[in-house]
């Protein structure tokens, strides 16, 4: 199965709390910061409404 690396590019300070939590449950808190996560459903639907935020890149 795939991964994704998924950059926050842009700040959390002033977005919706439901964005930050889910930013958060990404593993994501500071700009910069990168996380790997499984290519999945869930994860694409938390990338799908929090995509403005991010830089995604796929692993092999």
């Amino acid at each position: 199965m795939a991964n994704l690396k998924i950059k926050l590019v842009k700040s959390l300070n002033g977005r919706l709390d439901k964005h930050i939590a889910t930013a958060n449950s990404l593993g994501l808190r500071k700009i910069g910061q990168e996380v790997v996560q499984p290519d999945n459903t869930q994860t694409r639907g938390k990338i799908a409404q929090i995509g403005y935020l991010l830089q995604v890149t796929e692993e092999a």
